[in-house]
């Protein structure tokens, strides 16, 4: 009996208790456990030096750029300098000489010129004169009168920008195809040009 009731304390002493370790009264405690007092060692573990963290070994793809040069823009062509007259060119010796403004009529060569003190001002254009059987006369003549929008009675017929320089005879616009009863066609923009050059008293010359 002693023997029996030694064994059955013994078994009823190792299964009592919590189930975390150890009865309240003098159990057991387990390492790490706040109420001991103690702090179980704690293990740190690195990762293996020999097993490095995999890095990419491609570099990114540069974008591509075109290697083409950008066109270099034209230079913008500088405009043709308008040939200056020669007044060596003028056939009319009385108009060159003359001070002050002067016309030039060339008969021959269906040219005019306006001069001023010698030099050529504008011109040469083209005019267009008499026809045969009314031929513009030639000779040293002077602006007599100007009319600006003038209308033939002989002729019932148009007559912008007229510089009389003999009676019936003038400068104005015309036709520069069909030859005219002996004034001096001219184109509208050179007749204009006439007309605003050309004042009472200026010289006109013609020549054949």
């Amino acid at each position: 009996m002693g023997v029996t009731a030694l064994a059955t304390a013994l078994v009823l002493t190792a299964c009592s208790g919590n189930a975390g370790g150890g009865a309240p009264g003098g159990g057991a405690v387990a390492q790490g456990d706040p109420a001991a007092g103690t702090t179980a060692p704690t293990t740190s573990l690195s990762p293996s030096s020999s097993s490095p963290t995999p890095t990419s070994s491609s570099s990114p793809t540069p974008t591509p750029t075109s290697s083409k040069p950008k066109p270099t823009p034209k230079p913008t062509p500088k405009p043709a300098a308008k040939p200056v007259a020669n007044p060596a060119d003028v056939p009319c010796k009385a108009a060159l000489a003359s001070p002050g403004v002067s016309a030039c009529v060339d008969l021959s060569a269906l040219k005019t010129w306006l001069l001023q003190d010698g030099k050529v001002i504008y011109g040469p254009v083209k005019q267009l004169p008499g026809k045969k059987g009314h031929a513009t006369p030639t000779g040293v003549f002077h602006v007599s009168a100007k009319v600006k929008n003038y209308h033939s009675k002989a002729f019932d017929a148009p007559m912008p920008n007229s510089v009389f320089f003999l009676p019936g005879i003038a400068f104005h616009t015309g036709s520069l195809s069909v030859y005219s009863h002996g004034c001096i066609h001219l184109s509208a923009a050179a007749s204009q040009r006439y007309f605003t050059t050309l004042q009472s008293g200026d010289v006109v010359q013609v020549v054949a």
